[in-house]
């Protein structure tokens, strides 16, 4: 097989625009929230001043990969290099962007919430957290909010059924916590007793020795053992549970 490289001359049919979006989730005051940016206000700019999501064009100068251009977008905007990263699904066609035919690879992750400090960039009127159901409510640039409301679903899906809430979480933290973050992103209560079974017979979460709990109480708090991937349950939950 003829390996391709550089001798190959470049393709001379036309090429899409391409872009990487990232759907950046973090829980702030028990309320999932959202990071949207604004565009431009220059009228040569595509959908001057409105709010966005996170992200631009891949450079293939500094991108070896969509996800390192997502890692790239993610950490020019919060300042975080490790947290949890998926790959949402990709949106294209001629009309998207009026710039030309376009194409872009969207993301969600999951962070902790930025704490105060020099090195995190602060909001401003250019980038803003938003609870997400407001932020579905808002006129997006482009599809964004299309993209914004498939990543809202998967995450609230795939909680159903895995340990992807404890990513939003700051370590260490204790399992009423991690329930409450449960609550927040499902929009239910849940029960105490079953919940504590599930998490503990999950296996994903070790001991990190006791902490100050709720009312003054002393709590036993954990860490997640793995965080390249979270923890499949056997089944969802169930309303109530």
């Amino acid at each position: 097989m003829k390996k391709i490289g550089s001798a190959f001359p470049l393709a001379t049919f036309d090429r899409p625009l391409v872009t990487v979006d990232v759907v950046i989730f973090a829980l702030r005051n028990d309320t999932l929230t959202v990071l949207l940016v604004r565009r431009p206000a220059d009228p040569q700019d595509p959908f001057p001043g409105q709010w966005a999501l996170p992200g631009g064009f891949v450079d293939v100068q500094q991108d070896s990969s969509l996800l390192a251009c997502a890692v790239r977008k993610l950490k020019a905007k919060t300042g975080v290099t490790t947290p949890y990263l998926e790959q949402l699904g990709s949106w294209g066609d001629e009309s998207r962007d009026p710039r030309g035919w376009s194409t872009t690879h969207a993301y969600f992750a999951l962070i902790q919430a930025p704490e105060v400090d020099a090195q995190t960039p602060a909001p401003s009127l250019e980038s803003q957290w938003f609870p997400a159901d407001d932020a579905l409510r808002k006129r997006l640039a482009f599809d964004h909010r299309q993209i914004l409301s498939a990543a809202v679903a998967r995450l609230r899906s795939k909680v159903e059924y895995t340990s992807l809430p404890a990513f939003l979480l700051r370590e260490p933290f204790t399992l009423p916590q991690l329930q409450k973050t449960y609550e927040v992103v499902l929009g239910r209560a849940m029960d105490k007793s079953a919940f504590r079974k599930r998490m503990l017979d999950a296996n994903f979460l070790e001991e990190s020795g006791m902490t100050d709990g709720v009312q003054g109480r002393v709590a036993m708090s954990y860490r997640i053992k793995d965080r390249e991937l979270p923890t499949t349950f056997p089944r969802m939950f169930k309303s109530g549970e």
